[in-house]
């Protein structure tokens, strides 16, 4: 599991187009959203990196990791 925070997630359009862009990664990925929170928590064997790459490309890149 993954938790990634997406600061520049502000509506429902962008949760749409991230989760559009995890699930186009990984079909099979558990993808949840908290739009307030800015974040998204991604159930996925595929590496950390590689969905980072897929948000970056929708235009969410996330937040660097504390």
């Amino acid at each position: 599991m993954y938790r990634f925070t997406l600061p520049d997630m502000s509506c429902g359009h962008c949760v749409a187009a991230i989760t559009e862009a995890l699930k186009t990664a990984d079909a099979q990925a558990g993808v949840q959203i908290d739009r307030d929170a800015k974040t998204a928590d991604v159930d996925s064997t595929l590496p950390r990196e590689t969905l980072a790459a897929a948000l970056a490309e929708a235009g969410y890149p996330p937040a660097a990791q504390a």
